[in-house]
């Protein structure tokens, strides 16, 4: 009886990694198709918050293949691999803050329709990838920190259509510089509380 229960967890087990596998294999596909296109779309539109969102991109997909690294392996390695991730966030906010203090002094007007229109691919991009992470997010802690990554480019993505909104309304780049740093902002938190968890979990016997 023991003998098939085991089994039985063993054999769910495999599948829901399997599961977890060809998810993290897509959503590590769009975002780094995704990253290219609002990378050289934000440096050609001269939108902080654009290029900002391309670098969460570029930090999704390294973080997506580290988590399938560490799909197969403990509880310890997909902590470490958490870490990874949330330096990644960190350095995402730094690179993004450093861009706003160069269009700050550049005093550059972002181009709305580029903007507009690849905010919104990019939105649709992940809202596909936050519903195919969403039921996954318990899993364990390493799904866990992904979903986070995914739900943060949602609200991101929003703030990008927003900047868009107000440089149309105002005729100036002060939105699209405040958006960015907010961006900026979120991933600085965001990287505070996936590093605390990672820390707490490998500090678990």
């Amino acid at each position: 009886m023991s003998d098939n229960c085991c089994s039985k967890k063993s054999s769910e087990l495999e599948k829901m990694t399997k599961r977890q596998s060809k998810v993290l294999w897509t959503v590590l596909g769009v975002n780094a198709v995704m990253f290219i296109v609002e990378l050289l779309s934000g440096i050609q539109s001269y939108s902080l918050s654009l290029t900002g969102d391309s670098l969460d991109m570029l930090g999704d997909a390294i973080a997506y293949g580290s988590s399938l690294y560490v799909i197969n392996k403990g509880r310890r390695s997909q902590a470490k691999s958490t870490i990874l991730k949330g330096f990644i966030m960190f350095l995402s906010a730094v690179a993004v803050f450093a861009r706003a203090i160069y269009q700050a002094f550049s005093n550059t007007t972002p181009e709305l329709r580029v903007m507009s229109i690849v905010g919104f691919i990019v939105l649709w991009a992940n809202l596909f990838c936050l519903f195919l992470l969403t039921r996954h997010k318990n899993d364990n802690i390493n799904m866990s920190s992904v979903w986070l990554c995914s739900r943060n480019d949602i609200i991101a993505n929003t703030s990008v259509l927003a900047a868009a909104g107000l440089v149309f309304i105002t005729g100036s780049s002060l939105p699209d510089l405040a958006v960015g740093l907010l961006i900026a902002f979120i991933f600085a938190k965001s990287a505070g509380k996936v590093l605390s968890q990672s820390w707490q979990e490998l500090e678990r016997p």
